[in-house]
């Protein structure tokens, strides 16, 4: 039997929820984790590294995909309510939580679906699209986001991920540089890297 991990549809570990307090962006939001989701513990580097870095439009349309509990996404939406954030996970009990998190943080100009990558997501004029790619889903499945991504974006889209070094960033990147107009490496630490690909 192959164990649980988070980029499953529907997690069999059992539910053991805690909550976090974290502080991203000059924003304080409060989240609920559970088993069987990406970094139960705490709001991992890499997600924290790429948060801090993006750099979105007061009115920008947003999706986080994979976006785990939230952390992303609901940090972004929260910063400016004129934003419209769509946030989408494989794993139900992600979107719960995320779900959740939104409510517990009174923040309202969200949207919260569970989805396969892309596949039950509909509009495809994202002023930009942020992920921490789901790395132990596997290349494919990475390199697919990647390249999907493409196709959900505004002529003048964003693509910002955080990949590690080690988990296959020089693929990443020259996967990215394939498909992208312009990409660039925004900061690199502790072993992250921060790519930004624009599509136009």
């Amino acid at each position: 039997m192959v164990a649980d991990h988070y980029y499953t549809k529907h997690p069999r570990v059992k539910s053991a929820e805690e909550m976090i307090s974290v502080n991203l962006r000059s924003k304080t939001l409060t989240l609920y984790t559970d088993s069987g989701v990406f970094s139960k513990k705490g709001v991992d580097y890499g997600s924290k590294l790429l948060v801090e870095h993006i750099e979105a439009g007061a009115d920008a349309k947003i999706l986080d995909i994979g976006c785990g509990y939230g952390t992303i996404g609901l940090t972004l939406a929260k910063e400016m309510s004129s934003r419209k954030v769509t946030l989408v996970d494989v794993n139900e009990r992600a979107v719960l939580l995320s779900k959740k998190n939104a409510d517990q943080n009174n923040i309202a100009n969200v949207s919260i679906f569970q989805s396969d990558l892309f596949h039950s997501v509909q509009d495809r004029d994202y002023d930009m699209i942020v992920s921490n790619p789901p790395i132990r889903a596997g290349k494919r499945v990475v390199h697919a986001l990647l390249e999907e991504g493409y196709d959900y974006l505004s002529p003048t889209g964003e693509l910002w991920i955080v990949i590690q070094k080690k988990q296959g960033a020089a693929s990443a990147l020259k996967k990215l540089e394939e498909i992208y107009s312009q990409v660039q490496e925004v900061t690199k630490n502790k072993g992250y890297r921060i790519y930004q690909a624009k599509k136009g």
